[in-house]
Parts: structure tokens; C-alpha cells; sequence
């Protein structure tokens, strides 16, 4: 059954003119669920691992993502963009970013929280932002109703404009129009970020409005901070060490079905270091798995909420990563001899920890194999998605907008033939009620030289440092250690091919076109 929305030209003033002709056209409207429109919850974690949450083989304490996991659909296959910034800009466009000049989202592109604002969504922004503080870059300017948080990169969790780097001007902390620069002495980030949340949850509920509500925590991103009590639940717990922790993963991970037997855990990364077992490595990793535990906890004030309020039935809730753990390493304290874990510290896990946090996969954010982009994507919705349901469908952050869109009532292809600034992504609707499909179209990804590209179960990565392409069957060479570009070499010319069109179609600025053939 379809229906027609009407749009009020008045009702969209303060959205850009570039994009009224485009939001007339988007008339067709496909009816939601029981004919009530569900609100939309996107819960995006920082630098989380693949590996890093219970339902996907952590030993971390999550239990409150774990229950989305058990009443919900969990992917196996689901796609960032392995850095922050262009992760965001894709899951707020619904397209890969602008690498040429302007923005990464440029003005004339419609955002997912003004397509939510077409369908009759307060729109919501809670936590990190990361695409922009200047005047028509905040949040507001691209579409959020209201928005709390950092709108920076990343910050103390204890005071965000404490200063974390040297030399380095302080970070942007912002609540709307207005920057904030004092914070309460029992301030954390995480907790914070989900106050504001819940706060703006129930003045939705109140108004009788749906909601769309981006709660993009910066957690476990480094600094790496986080209150004692929940630091001291993992007191010796990985005394064992990163690889140790890694075959531990491992193993659950088959037992829960993750992976199975047939992907091969990788050798450890060259980067990873000897394990001494002293009390600094360990901390680390405790600090890290308390971040994760305590943004968990704060995901089950949110659902403790729609349980009271009686909406959980009625709420579609995603959560995932923006890109694999860091190997990142900084080792800048601002307040000479902190702690590790207090304000005033300045460190993160590293490249050796973050090998083990990646489990089973290579490499770390920034990079093209499954270790950068590849992240866990946990959805629940009640009466629509199968309880305790995987599925091997390949997802990317650009199918948020069309699929939204759909769920919202919108018809993301309206005016197709026109070419007008239509989302990249494709429509995860049928996949998230059950139906397994191939994808259409293939995936792109590029970062600092690191290059990607999967095509069904094919996949090429350019590593900058190899400086050379290799190809990978991933249905049965999950973990890419196996390069087939010898073996097939007409596939692989196809897909470096389709690569250089699609980096020249998004400006993706290449200083030389990489080797295409693998000298050995």
C-alpha cells in the first residue's frame, strides 16, 4: 500500500533551496510497519574492534548489546570506512565522500537527518559530530533539530577542552549554536553524550513525534579514560597477554558463529610487540575494555527507557563502529606523571593491542583489509527482524540513508532518471526482515593511500606501504592471506579498473597510479 506526502514549501525553509526540487519528488511513501512510523535510533561506537562486544566474541562485558543481538539481526559483513571523518560523512549522506574540493558532505547533498525531517522526524544528535564547527557545517546547519557533544575529533572524556596534543588549540564541545568550554567536576563523555539522549528521547515521546536519534559515542577511541570502578572490574584480566587474548577471541568466535572454521586466524601483525606482562601493557587493555563496558552500560539506559515508556516495540536500533581498533599510539600527557586512565593522560591501546582487538581480521583503522572496515552491526526491531538472526549480506554505512528513508516512508529513488544527488547505498529493508540477497553494486574505500574494493565475495586492497594491489576470494579467504591477482588476472585488471573510475568520480586525489601487477 503506498500514500502521498505532502510537502509544505513554508515547512522547509530553513533547509537549503539546492534540494527543495529533489524533497518534492520524494512522494511515494511506503507505509511502516503497523502503520505507525518507528522511531530510529543509530548508536555508532569509536575505534571499537570487530571482536570487541560479547555477541561477537569479546570477553568485554556487554550485555546490554548482547540483548540486541539476542532479540535482533547480527552482520557478518557490514562496511565503514575505516576513518572517522569519511564515516561519518557517508552515514550522514547516504554517499562516499567528497575528496575533491569543499566538504566531505558538500552542501548540495541531502543529509539522513533532513530526509528524516521530510517524513515528520525530530532529529537528534548526541555525542560526536566530527564534519565541521564552523558556520554551516554544525549539525544544525545540515539538519539536526538538536545537537550535544563533540564536534570535534576527539577529546578528554574527563574535560574535552583540556588540551591533547602539543601545540594543539582545544577542542570543539558544543551544544547547538553554542560552544562549551566548563565542564562539572563529574563529568564523562560517555555518560553524558546518553544524558542528553534520554533527556530528548522523552520530550519526543511527550510530543507524540517520531524521532531519529544519531548517539555516536567517542568511546573506546584514545584518550584512553575511564572512571576507576569500572577500570577495576578488569584487574588482571589480561595478564595473559594480546595474543593470548586473540586466541581466546578466536575460538569464541567459531563457538558463536561469527566465522567458522575455514577463516584462519592471521599470523600476529608485524607491528606487535614482545609481551613482558608488566602492569602498563595490561592497563591499557583495562582501560580499553572499560570504555566499551561503560558506553555498554549507558546503551542500557537507553533501552531501559523505551522498556518503561513502552516504545521498544516500536524503535529500530543499529549499532556498529565507524572504523576497526587503532594502532595509534600517542604518548602526550598534558599534566605531567597522570595516571594512565585520569584526566590529564593522554594514551591509547596500540598497535599490539589492537591486533587482538581486531580478531580474526589484518590490519587497523585506516586500512582497506577487513581489520580498517569491517565492523560488527547489531540491529533489533521487534515484529519485523528475526530474534537472534544472522545474515552474510553485505552492508555498508551508505545504505543507511535509502534504507531509512524506506523505513521512514520516503522513496530514496524518486527522480533516479534525473541523476539528482541520490544516495550511493542501497536499501537493507528486505535484508533486515529476513530476506538474504545478493548485493548490487560493489564498495569503494580510500584512506591516506590504503585502498579497498569488494564485489561480491571478491575483494582487492592497496596497502601504501606494499604499494601494489592483491586480490582476495573472501568466501574462502576471510582473513586475506592469499592474493589471487596472478590467478586471475582479467578479474583483477576489472576491479582496479572499476576502483580508478570510482576514485576519479569522487575526487580521490592519487599521486600516481598504484602497480597493477604484483612483481614477485
Amino acid at each position: 500500500m503506498y500514500r502521498k506526502i505532502r510537502i509544505k514549501e513554508g515547512g522547509i525553509s530553513k533547509m537549503r533551496m539546492s534540494w527543495i526540487s529533489l524533497s518534492a519528488l520524494l512522494c511515494v511513501a511506503l507505509v511502516s510497519i503497523g502503520g505507525e512510523k518507528p522511531n530510529i535510533v543509530v548508536i555508532l561506537a569509536d575505534d571499537m574492534g570487530y571482536s570487541d562486544i560479547g555477541c561477537y566474541g569479546g570477553e568485554i562485558q556487554t550485555p546490554h548489546i548482547d540483548r540486541l543481538a539476542q532479540e535482533g539481526m547480527r552482520f557478518r559483513h557490514f562496511y565503514n570506512n575505516a576513518k572517522c571523518t569519511t564515516t561519518r560523512a557517508s552515514l550522514m549522506s547516504g554517499r562516499y565522500p567528497n575528496r575533491g574540493a569543499g566538504a566531505l558532505v558538500p552542501e548540495e547533498y541531502v543529509t539522513l537527518p533532513q530526509a528524516m525531517k521530510l517524513a515528520g522526524y525530530r532529529t537528534i544528535l548526541s555525542g560526536k559530530w566530527h564534519l565541521g564547527h564552523s558556520k554551516g557545517s554544525l549539525p544544525m546547519d545540515r539538519g539536526f533539530d538538536e545537537s550535544y557533544g563533540l564536534f570535534d575529533g576527539c577529546s578528554s572524556f574527563f574535560y574535552p577542552t583540556d588540551p591533547d596534543k602539543p601545540n594543539f588549540g582545544k577542542r570543539y564541545f558544543g551544544h547547538n549554536e553554542k560552544r562549551i568550554t566548563e565542564f562539572p567536576d563529574d563529568f564523562y563523555a560517555t555518560d553524558a553524550f546518553t544524558d542528553h539522549a534520554l533527556g530528548e528521547i522523552k520530550k519526543a515521546i511527550d510530543a507524540k513525534q517520531p524521532y531519529f536519534l544519531h548517539l555516536a559515542y567517542t568511546a573506546p577511541h584514545y584518550p584512553l579514560h575511564a572512571p576507576a570502578e569500572d577500570i577495576a572490574k578488569y584487574k588482571g584480566r589480561y595478564a595473559g597477554g594480546w595474543e593470548a587474548m586473540r586466541q581466546e577471541r578466536y575460538a569464541r568466535m567459531i563457538k558463536l558463529g561469527v566465522i567458522d572454521t575455514r577463516v584462519q586466524l592471521p599470523p600476529p601483525d608485524p607491528r606487535t610487540e614482545p609481551w613482558t606482562g608488566d602492569d602498563y601493557q595490561q592497563r591499557l587493555m583495562e582501560i580499553h575494555a572499560a570504555m566499551v563496558d561503560r558506553m555498554d552500560q549507558n546503551i542500557g539506559r537507553v533501552l531501559k527507557l523505551l522498556d518503561e515508556t513502552g516504545t521498544a516495540d516500536n524503535t529500530l536500533i543499529f549499532f556498529l563502529s565507524d572504523n576497526g581498533a587503532s594502532a595509534e599510539n600517542p604518548r602526550f600527557d598534558c599534566v605531567k606523571g597522570a595516571e594512565v586512565g585520569t584526566r590529564g593522560s593522554y594514551r591509547a591501546i596500540g598497535p599490539s593491542w589492537a591486533n587482538a582487538c581486531n580478531t580474526p581480521f589484518r590490519k587497523f583503522k585506516v586500512h582497506g583489509h577487513e581489520g580498517g572496515m569491517c565492523t560488527p552491526c547489531v540491529v533489533r526491531w521487534p515484529s519485523v527482524i528475526p530474534e537472534n538472526s544472522w545474515t552474510d549480506a553485505v552492508g555498508h554505512l551508505i545504505d543507511f540513508q535509502p534504507t531509512l528513508m524506506s523505513v521512514a516512508g520516503l522513496d530514496p529513488s524518486a527522480d533516479r532518471a534525473a541523476g539528482r544527488n541520490l544516495p550511493d547505498g542501497e536499501n537493507l529493508l528486505p535484508v533486515l526482515q529476513g530476506t538474504e540477497r545478493a548485493r548490487e553494486k560493489p564498495i569503494f574505500m580510500e584512506w591516506v593511500g590504503n585502498r579497498a574494493m569488494r564485489d561480491g565475495d571478491w575483494k582487492i586492497t592497496y596497502w601504501k606501504n606494499m604499494k601494489s594491489w592483491e586480490l582476495f576470494d573472501l568466501s574462502k579467504d576471510r582473513t586475506e592471506l592469499n592474493d589471487l591477482s596472478a590467478v586471475h588476472p582479467e578479474r583483477f585488471r576489472q576491479m582496479t579498473d572499476q576502483w580508478d573510475a570510482w576514485a576519479m568520480s569522487t575526487g580521490v586525489r592519487m599521486k600516481k597510479n598504484p602497480a597493477k601487477k604484483k612483481t614477485k
